[in-house]
């Protein structure tokens, strides 16, 4: 087994608990139309760290890594405090 970056492993962490996240709000919620786009968003980030690894370039791997800033930065938008969650109801209650 390779060893993993600890990027890729918070990754993959943090793409466990938008599913999670997903369910709570489509299931619990029925909130639809959000949790499908912060589910595409937030699962996207660990897709394309992974796939910089493979980069052809070191061009290419910068492209894969701000395409995952870019993808974290919109599931930061769709569940924070100061955006379309205004409503509260995208916050996960445990």
């Amino acid at each position: 087994m390779i060893n993993q970056s600890p990027l890729i492993n918070q990754s993959i962490e943090f793409s466990i608990s938008i599913v999670n996240y997903y369910k709570w709000l489509a299931f619990e919620k029925k909130e639809f139309v959000m949790s499908k786009q912060i589910l595409k968003s937030g699962t996207s980030i660990g897709a394309n760290i992974h796939e910089a690894n493979f980069a052809a370039s070191k061009a290419d791997f910068i492209s894969k890594m701000q395409i995952a800033l870019k993808e974290a930065a919109e599931t930061a938008y769709c569940i924070g405090k100061n955006s379309l969650s205004a409503g509260r109801i995208l916050f996960f209650e445990e």
